[in-house]
């Protein structure tokens, strides 16, 4: 008879846990809110490069450095100032820089925070 009696609650608790199954959905039950994961997958970086005046620059050559592990990937922009760079990591933090005959723009973060899956950045030589 001990048995039977000390089942039941467990039963009862099974019974409770299975109904707040079925109402908060799996793995929520008596759980506090998961955290958000960070970015996950691959974005597009892209944009143009311009002067001072605002005008596009072509031949412009376009930097993104990993801040981890400090590997460099570049691109020339095309004859309308136009960069792009594709499979860029989400979960990764990046540097985007230009530099042309000497001038340079200012450095701008692709954070992993940023959930944005095409980044786009207009990038303005010195």
């Amino acid at each position: 008879m001990k048995h039977l009696e000390a089942s039941r609650p467990a039963a009862w608790l099974l019974a409770l846990l299975a109904a707040g199954t079925i109402l908060f959905g799996v793995g929520v039950v008596l759980a506090p809110p998961a955290v958000q994961a960070q970015n996950i997958g691959e974005r597009t970086v892209s944009g143009t490069v311009q002067d001072a005046s605002s005008n596009q620059v072509s031949g412009a050559t376009v930097f993104l450095r990993n801040e981890k592990t400090k590997t460099i990937r570049s691109y020339t922009s095309d004859n309308d100032g136009h960069f792009h760079f594709a499979q860029v990591d989400m979960a990764q933090d990046f540097d985007l820089w230009a530099e042309k005959g000497g001038h340079k723009s200012a450095m701008k973060t692709v954070s992993s925070w940023d959930a944005r899956k095409d980044f786009v950045a207009d990038l303005k030589l010195k």
